[in-house]
C-alpha cells in the first residue's frame, strides 16, 4: 500500500521556526515531524511514500532522498507554480495511485493504529474513510458526525462556537479509493474537506469515519509544538527516539560529554556531539539537539534547543524554543513561550520576554530587554536612544506600533495632563510616525500641542515660549535617508538629558506605562501664530536696518525637503533678494550623491546671478553648507572656523562652544579676539547645554551639526544663521571668500577603524595608560595633546556603531600624516589582539 505525505505550506502560525524550514521538517525530539510520520507508516507496513511538496521542497528531498536510509521508498511531487490544496495535490499524482492508499498530513504527531483503520475501511467497502479523534475543543478542526455504523452524515470545517455539534474531529488522515479522485478537476486548487467530501456526501458515496484511539496533536502553532515535545518525553505518544536511553528517562546521543557536576532531571533528550558544562541544571522536559554547547552554570527549564545551538555560562532558558545555530550568550534570559529563530544571537545579559518571537538571523544586543516581536530590521538594540534621539529604519524599525509604545513610554514619565509639543518634517513617513506618537501620548493622559509640519528651529522657539513640559520632533535622518529620527526636547527646547532618556527607556522596555480612563485621555490642540512667535524672536536679535541697507542677493537650496520656507518671506521683508531652488517636496529623501549634484548646481547659480553667497539648507532647518561668491562650497571644519571668525569679530571677548574633535583653528581665531573656546562631548545635547549654561556664549556648534545662537533659542538654526551672515558680512564689509582666505591654515584629518563594542573600553584604558597624564584630555574619548602647540590626536569611540574615529590636527602636515599612520596602526593592532583574546576565551 502507498501513502501520500502532504508536506503542507509554510506553517504561518509556527513562524519564526518555519521561515527557512517547511513545517514537516520541524524537529520533534530531534527528528523531523515527517520522520515520525514515516516511522508510523513503517510500523503498519506501508513502505511506499509519495511526498507532495510546495514550500522549500529541497529541505525534505535533501533529508530523505530516496528513503532507503529510512526503510521506505520515497518519491516526490512538487507543485511548481501554485499550491493546489490538499486534494488538488493528490489529484496531480492520480496516475501513481491505482489501489487503496493513505493520505496523511505532514504536520501532526500521532500513533494511531492505521492497520485497524484500513481494515475498517475495507470491511465497510468505503470509498473514503476519515480517521477521526475526539478533542475537548473542536473549534480549530473539522467537526464530523457519524451514524452507529460509522457512516458520515454531516461535517463542518472549523465551526464557530455556536456551530459546534460534535467533539469528533477530522485529523487529516484519510484512506481513499482511487476512483474518488475522478470527482476532482485537473490542475485546480481544491480541498478534501471543503470540496471532495461534501461532494461525496451529496452523491451518497459510502464515506465512513473511523474514531481512532491513541495520541494525536496537530502541530499547527507554537504552543502545540512545545506540548508535542513534552508529551513525547512523557510517553503519552509512541515515538521512536533517535538516541540510546542511557538511564531511565535520559536519552543521550553518541560522543556527547556531560560534566559530572551537571544535574539532570528525567525525562530529557540530549543529542549527539554535545558539550554540557559544569554545574548545568537541566530540568525534566528539556530537549537538546545535536552539536549543542551548554556553558557552565546554565539553567535549562524545559527549553527546546535545536541543532548547533550555543548557550553561554549562567544563561537561563525557560520553556522556550531556540532554533538551529542560534547563540544565547552569558547570563541571557529567554523566558517562557519565547521563540528565537535560526542563526540569531542573544547578547550577554539580554532578556527575551515571555511569548516574544525573534525571526531568523537577528541580533538582540547585550543588555537589551525585548518585549515585542523582532521581525523586521536586524537588531534589537540595547538602548532606545542613540547619539541623537531614537532612530531606525523607516517603517521597519520605526513602525506605527513602535511609535505608539514610545509615545506612551515618554508620556508615562510626565505627570497626567502635562502638555508637550509634537512637530515633524513634511514627509509622509514622518506624518505617520507622529500620529502614532500622539496616540501613545493621549493614551496616558498627556495633552498635545500639534505644530504639524514645522522646521525644527521653529519648534524649539515655540517650546521655549510655551508652558509645555517638552516636545517631540520627527524627521527623516539628516545623514541616512532611509532612517527616521525622533528627538525629544525639554521645556527649554534642549534635547533631553541622558537621565531622562533612561527613564523613557525603562518605561518602554519594562512596559511600565499607565493607562488613562476615558475621561482622562489627552487632548490635541493646534496652536496659532506659531510662525509669528518665531519671526518676532528672529527679528529681535538682528540689526534689521543693516540687512535692509545691504541690498544682498542670496540663493537658498532646500534640496527638495523644505519645511515651510519661512526664511525667504522674512528676508523679503528685510529687502534681501532671496532666490529659492528646489523648494518642492520630493517623496524620497535625497541621497548624498544627489545632494552633491545639487550643491554643484547651486555654485553655478550663485556665479551666474552674481549673488553674495549661496546656502544649501538641510536637516529640517538645522544644518547648512555655504557657497561663496565664486561658487566654491564651504563646509565641515572650514565652515566652523569661518563662523567662529565672523561671530567673534562681531563679539570680541565672547565665548564659543565647539565639539571636542573640531579643528584647533578655532583656538587660534579666539586668541586673535581675546575670546574663549569651550569644548564639549561630540553630541548635540552637550553642545546645547554648554551653550546655555556658560556665560557670554555667542556661538555654539560645528559645520557638521549646525550652529547655535543661544540668544535666540538653544538649538541649531540654519535660518537665523543665514540672516546673521548677511548682517555680519555687511557690517564687516567682507565677502565669504575673503573671510576664508584669512583663516588659519590648520591640517585636520580623520580616519575610522572598526572596533567591537567589547574592545572599546580596553582600548581607551590602553591609550590612557601609555601616555603621560599631563598630555591627555578626556572630555570625550582620549585626546593626546602636544605640550607646546595646537597639535593633537583624538581617539573617539562611536556612540552607536562598533567603530572608533581618529582625528589628527596640527599646523604641520608631515606631523599629521605621520601621527595618523602611527595611531591607525596602534589602534588596529590593539583591536586585533583583543579580538583574538576574546575569541580564544569563548572557545
Amino acid at each position: 500500500m502507498r501513502a501520500v505525505l502532504m508536506a503542507g505550506g509554510s506553517g504561518t502560525r509556527l513562524r519564526p521556526l518555519t521561515c527557512d524550514l517547511p513545517k514537516p521538517m520541524v524537529p520533534i525530539l530531534n527528528r523531523p515531524i515527517a520522520e515520525h510520520i514515516i516511522n508510523l507508516l513503517k510500523r503498519h507496513h506501508i513502505n511506499e511514500v509519495i511526498a507532495t511538496l510546495h514550500y522549500l521542497p529541497d529541505a525534505m528531498r535533501d533529508y530523505f532522498q530516496d528513503g532507503s536510509d529510512f526503510g521506505v521508498q520515497m518519491t516526490y511531487a512538487v507543485e511548481e507554480d501554485q499550491p493546489l490544496g490538499t486534494a488538488g495535490c493528490v489529484k496531480n499524482i492520480a496516475e501513481l495511485l491505482d489501489e487503496t492508499f493513505v493520505v496523511i498530513s505532514g504536520d501532526s504527531i500521532t500513533d494511531f493504529d492505521l492497520t485497524a483503520a484500513i481494515e475498517f475501511h475495507k470491511r465497510n467497502r468505503s470509498k473514503a474513510t476519515l480517521i477521526l479523534t475526539r478533542v475537548p475543543n473542536p473549534i480549530e478542526f473539522g467537526v464530523v458526525i457519524t451514524d452507529k455504523q460509522g457512516r458520515i452524515r454531516r461535517f463542518l470545517e472549523k465551526p464557530s462556537t455556536s456551530e459546534i455539534f460534535s467533539d469528533t474531529v477530522n485529523t487529516g488522515t484519510y484512506i481513499l479509493e482511487p476512483e474518488v479522485l475522478e470527482y476532482l478537476p485537473e490542475n485546480t486548487e481544491c480541498d478534501f474537506s471543503k470540496d471532495l467530501f461534501p461532494l461525496l456526501l451529496a452523491k451518497d458515496e459510502p464515506m465512513f469515519g473511523y474514531v481512532a484511539d491513541g495520541y494525536w496533536c496537530d502541530v499547527g502553532h507554537l504552543d502545540a509544538y512545545r506540548e508535542a515535545q513534552y508529551d513525547g518525553l512523557a510517553g503519552k505518544v509512541i515515538l521512536d527516539f533517535a538516541y540510546k536511553e542511557e538511564s531511565p528517562g535520559i536519552w543521550v546521543g553518541q560522543n556527547t560529554y556531560i560534566d559530572p557536576s551537571a544535574k539532570i532531571e528525567p525525562p530529557v533528550v540530549i543529542g549527539a556531539n554535545c558539550r554540557i558544562g559544569a554545574r548545568v541544571q537541566i530540568e525534566a522536559g528539556t530537549v537538546i539537539g545535536d552539536n549543542v554547547t551548554i556553558g557552565a552554570d546554565a539553567i535549562l527549564k524545559r527549553p527546546i534547543i535545536w541543532n548547533g545551538g550555543i548557550v553561554g555560562e549562567e544563561a537561563n532558558l525557560t520553556a522556550c524554543v531556540i532554533a538551529r545555530g542560534t547563540r544565547v550568550d552569558r547570563r541571557a534570559h529567554v523566558l517562557e513561550g519565547a521563540v528565537v529563530g535560526s542563526l540569531s544571537t542573544v547578547g550577554e545579559e539580554a532578556q527575551i520576554s515571555p511569548f516574544v518571537r525573534v525571526w531568523p538571523s537577528k541580533k538582540v544586543e547585550s543588555g537589551a530587554i525585548l518585549n515585542i516581536n523582532l521581525i523586521w530590521g536586524n537588531t534589537a538594540q540595547r538602548n532606545l536612544f542613540g547619539q541623537r534621539g531614537v532612530q531606525g529604519l523607516a517603517n521597519i524599525d520605526i513602525t506605527p506600533e513602535f511609535a505608539v509604545k514610545l509615545g506612551a513610554a515618554y508620556g508615562s514619565t510626565l505627570k497626567p495632563r502635562s502638555k508637550v509639543t509634537v512637530s515633524r518634517d513634511q514627509r509622509n513617513i514622518s506624518r505617520m510616525v507622529t500620529r502614532s506618537l500622539i496616540a501613545g501620548l493621549m493614551s496616558v493622559g498627556v495633552d498635545i500641542q500639534n505644530l504639524d509640519a514645522t522646521a525644527l528651529p521653529i519648534a524649539r522657539t515655540v517650546i521655549r515660549s510655551s508652558e509645555v513640559e517638552g516636545g517631540i520632533h520627527v524627521r527623516v535622518h539628516p545623514d541616512r535617508p532611509d532612517y527616521i529620527l525622533i528627538e525629544f526636547m525639554d521645556s527649554k527646547g534642549i534635547n533631553i538629558s541622558k537621565a531622562k532618556e533612561k527613564k523613557i527607556e525603562g518605561a518602554f522596555f519594562k512596559e511600565d506605562m499607565r493607562r488613562s480612563q476615558i475621561h482622562e485621555i489627552g487632548d490635541v490642540a493646534y496652536p496659532s501664530q506659531v510662525l509669528d512667535r518665531y519671526c518676532t524672536a528672529f527679528e529681535k536679535f538682528l540689526h534689521i536696518e543693516t540687512i535692509r541697507n545691504s541690498r544682498a542677493k542670496i540663493v537658498i537650496d532646500y534640496v527638495y525637503a523644505v519645511s515651510g520656507a519661512v526664511l525667504p518671506q522674512m528676508l523679503d521683508q528685510f529687502g534681501v533678494d532671496a532666490v529659492v531652488l528646489n523648494a518642492s517636496l520630493n517623496k524620497t529623501a535625497m541621497s548624498t550623491t544627489n545632494r552633491e549634484a545639487l550643491l554643484t548646481q547651486l555654485g553655478h547659480v550663485v556665479e551666474a546671478l552674481k549673488a553674495n553667497f549661496g546656502v544649501q539648507v538641510s536637516a529640517n532647518g538645522e544644518q547648512l553648507i555655504l557657497v561663496d561668491e565664486s561658487g566654491i562650497p564651504i563646509r565641515g571644519e572650514t565652515l566652523t572656523a569661518l563662523m567662529v571668525d565672523m561671530v567673534l569679530t562681531a563679539n570680541p571677548r565672547g565665548s564659543v562652544v565647539v565639539p571636542v574633535h573640531t579643528t584647533s583653528a578655532v583656538e587660534q581665531i579666539a586668541r586673535r579676539h581675546d575670546a574663549n573656546v569651550i569644548r564639549t562631548k561630540a553630541n548635540p545635547t552637550a553642545l546645547m547645554e554648554a551653550s546655555q549654561k556658560n556665560p557670554n556664549v555667542v556661538l555654539g556648534g560645528s559645520g557638521d551639526m549646525g550652529f547655535i545662537f543661544p540668544e535666540l533659542h538653544p538649538g541649531f538654526d540654519a535660518m537665523f544663521c543665514i540672516a546673521k551672515l548677511i548682517e555680519m558680512l555687511t557690517i564687516q564689509e567682507r565677502s565669504l571668500a575673503a573671510v576664508r582666505s584669512e583663516l588659519p591654515r590648520v591640517i585636520h584629518k580623520t580616519y575610522t577603524v572598526r572596533c567591537p563594542w567589547t574592545v572599546k573600553g580596553a582600548l581607551m584604558r590602553y591609550l590612557v595608560e601609555t601616555h603621560p597624564a599631563q598630555n591627555l584630555e578626556l572630555i570625550d574619548g582620549v585626546k593626546i595633546c602636544q605640550p607646546y602647540d595646537d597639535s593633537w590626536v583624538l581617539v573617539l569611540p562611536d556612540a552607536s556603531e562598533p567603530l572608533v574615529h581618529l582625528y589628527v590636527n596640527s599646523n604641520d602636515r608631515e606631523w599629521v600624516d605621520e601621527s595618523l599612520r602611527d595611531y591607525r596602526a596602534r589602534v588596529q593592532a590593539f583591536v586585533e589582539r583583543e579580538s583574538e583574546a576574546v575569541a580564544s576565551e569563548v572557545m
